[in-house]
């Protein structure tokens, strides 16, 4: 008959008449002695610590940050450099007027200047290249004195704008003015525009400048006087976008209204 014994942690065990078969069953492994890890788990906790160097996410999440960190000083900079630009232009205005008591002869002793930052920011180069600077009868018209202020005003509010804002310290003042000088200067800067461009009209057309008359080799033909007629025309509805635009963004900023978008 079998007998019974009693394990070594006190369980009762029934064991058969072969000796082998009595026993003891095998112990479970040393409290305190970790079993070995297979490779495939000493990857993984590899990965999980970062093996020393990172893993491939978190470089790339780190070369993100370097190079937003880098875009961001850019940024900064050439704000900056801008608005000192139109600031720069702005005293030379204001000094010219005061010690010659007219605008004649402005637009000639600021051109420089202008070409410069104008065609930097890259915006507005019609107006300055093909407009303006290539028709020199106009330059004395009050409709450039009229759109070389707008425009000055305009972008030294918008570039400090820029540049307190990336410092993330944007007064409160500068936040106001980028959002309510608008309401006047687009308009007067439009109107200084199209009159302007108007005025360009009759020269352009007794010269025949910048046109592309038949027959050519090339066989075909452009005619700048038109083409300028065109762009007058486009102001009428790329105006009222931009200008309410602008309006939407004001309440949204200085208001704190929530602007829904109509789908068409």
């Amino acid at each position: 008959p079998g007998s019974s014994q009693e394990s070594a942690a006190g369980v009762s065990t029934s064991c058969s008449p072969a000796p082998a078969a009595c026993a003891p069953p095998p112990s479970p492994p040393p409290v305190g002695r970790a079993a070995a890890a297979s490779p495939r788990q000493t990857m993984a906790s590899s990965e999980e610590d970062g093996g020393g160097s990172g893993s491939p996410e978190e470089k790339e999440k780190g070369e993100k940050r370097r190079l937003g960190a880098l875009a961001t000083a850019w940024l900064i900079g050439y704000n900056i450099a801008m608005t000192a630009g139109w600031l720069v232009l702005a005293i030379a205005m204001a000094r010219f007027y005061i010690q010659k008591g007219t605008y004649k002869g402005l637009y000639k002793t600021i051109q420089k200047t202008l070409k410069f930052f104008q065609t930097f920011a890259v915006s507005r180069i019609f107006m300055v290249w093909f407009i303006t600077q290539s028709i020199k009868q106009i330059q004395n018209e009050e409709s450039v004195i009229l759109f070389l202020v707008v425009w000055t005003v305009t972008e030294i509010t918008r570039y400090s704008f820029y540049t307190f804002n990336l410092l993330n310290h944007l007064p409160y003042f500068i936040k106001w003015a980028r959002y309510n000088f608008f309401i006047i200067l687009y308009p007067v800067g439009v109107a200084g525009e199209l009159l302007t461009i108007y005025a360009a009209l009759p020269y352009v057309k007794k010269t025949g400048m910048f046109s592309l008359r038949l027959p050519n080799k090339y066989n075909v033909s452009f005619d700048y006087y038109y083409f300028l007629i065109i762009v007058m025309a486009s102001y009428i509805p790329l105006f009222p976008q931009l200008y309410f635009h602008m309006l939407r963004q004001r309440r949204k900023v200085l208001h704190g209204e929530v602007i829904v978008e109509k789908d068409d």
